[in-house]
């Protein structure tokens, strides 16, 4: 009988421990969101950082597609364009053509986050019934007219936008202290050259630091490695490896590997990386809305990573005067695909919209 207290009593004492030491672990976890969310507080409201380029949303919402307003499962997303330009002189805003163009797709109950490439040479309504490569559309109208190209011709409500030029995923990376990148042997020699035109000078050097400060530092073999801000954005540039799929595919890389270190760095590291990224960002969100984004980095997981059009739907072709273009073969299934990709809508049916622009581009390229 006394053995059986005995074992009560350490059952018991051990049952109190457990609760005693998830009390204490649930303490340090709130400190750190807490910290964390006082230091993106601070950061964020470093606004006058951020370059604004006005984006009128009511326009945007009033050229979405008859269908999105009822689609009652886009309203579980958070739906944001991404814009990377090459831009040395700072200009974020038209003018200059979108050299990446990502969908990011984000879970809002479970924070799973779904990427998706639109091939820059994409052939498609550029938002105002002319249609040409989609890339155009940022030059000839900044980010409102790439979104309005986007909700346009794939049925999305997008109307929020991050524009990101070199020189601020440059400084990003340095700041997080590189990130792990997979090199092939092929992949070398032209991301050394692209290391090389960045800094505006042809060298045969290993190392050389630019006169804007920024090192360039040889990658001299392949595999699996840390590479620095300059290295990394080389790297996403690479279009003689494979075709401008892989390239696209390059870049989510580097985007996954950036966030695998934010969730894994510090506050005080986090906030270095606001402060370098700031000054070469352009966004349409609000203070609020990063500070709760930035607030959850570490709920946010990538689960899916593809390019638009798809693969088992899609050609390259000359149209014209419009040069080598990526060509939807039936915009219409790869945008019921997109659906499918970024939230899980099967079978989508597209709006009359989407299959009106679907007929254009098969009669402009015979796709």
């Amino acid at each position: 009988m006394a053995t059986s207290q005995a074992a009560k009593r350490r059952a018991l004492a051990k049952k109190k421990a457990r609760k005693r030491r998830k009390k204490i672990l649930l303490l340090i976890v709130e400190f750190f969101v807490l910290a964390l969310l006082v230091v993106v507080v601070y950061g964020v409201t470093k606004t006058e950082k951020v370059k604004k380029i006005s984006i009128d949303e009511e326009k945007i919402v009033s050229k979405m597609n008859d269908t999105v307003e009822n689609n009652v499962v886009l309203k579980g997303y958070k739906n944001i364009a991404l814009f990377g330009v090459d831009s040395r002189e700072g200009s974020l805003g038209k003018g200059t053509r979108s050299d990446t163009i990502i969908i990011c797709s984000i879970n809002n109950d479970t924070g799973d986050i779904r990427l998706c490439s639109v091939f820059r040479d994409t052939y498609l309504n550029l938002g105002n019934d002319s249609y040409n490569k989609c890339n155009a559309a940022y030059a000839k109208g900044g980010p409102e007219q790439a979104i309005n190209m986007l909700n346009m011709n794939c049925d999305l409500n997008i109307t929020d936008y991050v524009t990101v030029g070199f020189e601020g995923l440059i400084q990003t990376i340095d700041a997080l202290g590189g990130v792990y990148i997979d090199v092939m042997e092929s992949e070398i020699v032209h991301l050394n050259n692209y290391q090389i035109s960045m800094v505006g000078k042809t060298t045969d050097q290993k190392t050389y630091t630019a006169t804007e400060g920024v090192d360039y530092i040889a990658v001299t073999q392949p595999g699996y490695q840390k590479l620095n801000g300059l290295q990394a954005t080389a790297y996403c540039r690479i279009r003689y490896v494979g075709d401008d799929f892989m390239r696209a595919q390059r870049q989510r890389t580097v985007l996954a590997a950036v966030m695998d270190v934010c969730k894994q760095s510090d506050p005080a590291k986090l906030n270095s990386i606001l402060d370098a990224a700031l000054p070469n960002v352009s966004t349409s969100l609000d203070v609020s809305e990063m500070t709760e984004m930035l607030a959850n980095v570490t709920k946010y997981n990538i689960t899916g990573s593809d390019g638009f059009p798809f693969e088992t739907n899609r050609a390259t072709g000359t149209v014209g005067a419009k040069g080598s273009c990526v060509i939807p073969v039936n915009l219409a299934q790869n945008v019921s695909m997109l659906h499918d990709f970024l939230f899980d809508e099967k079978d989508y049916q597209v709006s009359a919209q989407v299959q009106q622009y679907s007929q254009k581009v098969s009669s402009d390229t015979g796709k």
